[in-house]
């Protein structure tokens, strides 16, 4: 039997390809999910579960803001954990401070709020004599990366979104999907195969120069729950909203200098606490077109000396892991029609959980849009 008909068909049951598939089931459009997988495995369930708001920039912080109220109306609809406590950037450093400073100047009242030392160890239990003060970031939230996007996908079943699992893509073209279950048709495709856009795409993945981003990441408890989202002088480094800070280039002058070592395994030291108390440690940055499964475990030993020292207290570790994500040397997004109605959408950094619903968003009022000139 031939799969029937839907409006769109989605290639990818990730975070963005979920998103895709509820923005268009919200406009009334049938729609079918494909994933070769049984189950949510890949870079959607790897994360931080990290909604950072506030520190993007340009399209991502557009997206972010977008997306922030329909993950917070999932989150009520498909029922699975979250909090909006926002996120808590420490500085220990007096340029890790001056950066806040310059952050909050750039930005809305409403968006950051400076903290002195007390101020920072009231909301979490910072424990390194270096803490200079900090900031609150109110519009951040985040979710239990393992239970959020399963639940997404489990309640857009419930809505009439058809889920195909263990069903691999083999080709796209204009108004249909060939894949390992038989050929689906729709009037629109969209592709979201974050790091294997390649399979079907090769010369898109060639042209942004796609590459997998690997990561050490940890599950440990630290002797306290953590009540919010932490990050520090290395996040401030990275997130691209503080690029336009004047003293963002010392400050990442100096850390690199100070901490060679760290600088090497591109560090960003942040961390997540989950419903059970335990906390997501994390992460070195490693590119390259492949992903091979073996870690140094030196990273690991850095990551949990950089975190005794912020809590002033050894974490015992519950799990490891390697998180695995797209990433291009110049680029944030991809979003590409290669061909007649199919749209190719991948995050290529590592801010999928925090722009998906936003992205999703737009490339759907791209697909309006589309119908609209045809009509």
């Amino acid at each position: 039997m031939h799969p029937p008909r839907h409006d769109v068909v989605i290639a990818g049951a990730g975070i963005v390809g979920l998103a895709h598939a509820y923005h268009a089931h919200r406009r009334g459009l049938s729609v079918a999910v494909l994933d070769r997988s049984a189950a949510t495995t890949g870079s959607s369930v790897q994360n931080f579960g990290h909604c950072c708001v506030t520190a993007q920039s340009g399209r991502a912080l557009e997206f972010a803001r977008a997306g922030r109220p329909h993950w917070l109306e999932l989150a009520r609809r498909a029922g699975f954990w979250h909090r909006q406590q926002g996120t808590l950037a420490v500085a220990r450093a007096e340029d890790e401070w001056q950066v806040l400073r310059e952050f909050a100047e750039l930005r809305e009242a409403d968006e950051i709020r400076l903290l002195d030392p007390d101020e920072v160890t009231a909301r979490a239990p910072i424990a390194d004599p270096a803490l200079r003060g900090g900031a609150l970031l109110p519009w951040c939230f985040q979710v239990d990366p393992r239970s959020a996007a399963p639940a997404i996908a489990a309640w857009l079943v419930e809505q009439g979104v058809a889920f195909h699992r263990d069903t691999a893509v083999l080709g796209v073209e204009s108004g249909s999907v060939r894949t390992t279950r038989g050929t689906f048709t729709a009037d629109h495709v969209v592709v979201a195969l974050n790091h294997d856009v390649g399979d079907l795409f090769p010369e898109l993945a060639d042209a942004y120069r796609v590459q997998r981003c690997r990561l050490h990441m940890l599950r440990a408890d630290l002797g306290a729950a953590l009540p919010l989202p932490v990050f520090t002088g290395w996040s401030m480094v990275r997130y691209s909203g503080f690029r336009a800070c004047p003293s963002t280039t010392a400050l990442r002058d100096r850390l690199h200098a100070e901490h060679p070592e760290l600088a090497g395994f591109d560090l960003n030291q942040m961390y997540t606490g989950l419903p059970d108390g335990s906390t997501i440690v994390g992460d070195t940055h490693a590119r390259d077109r492949a992903a091979p499964p073996f870690q140094d475990e030196r990273g690991f030993e850095v990551l949990l000396a950089e975190t005794e020292r912020l809590f002033g207290r050894a974490p015992r570790v519950r799990e490891r892991w390697q998180g695995v994500y797209a990433s291009a040397p110049e680029h944030e997004f991809m979003v590409e029609r290669p061909l007649p109605g199919v749209r190719v959408v991948t995050v290529t950094t590592g801010i999928g959980m925090t722009t998906s619903m936003g992205l999703a968003e737009s490339v759907l009022d791209q697909i309006a849009s589309e119908q609209e000139e045809t009509a």
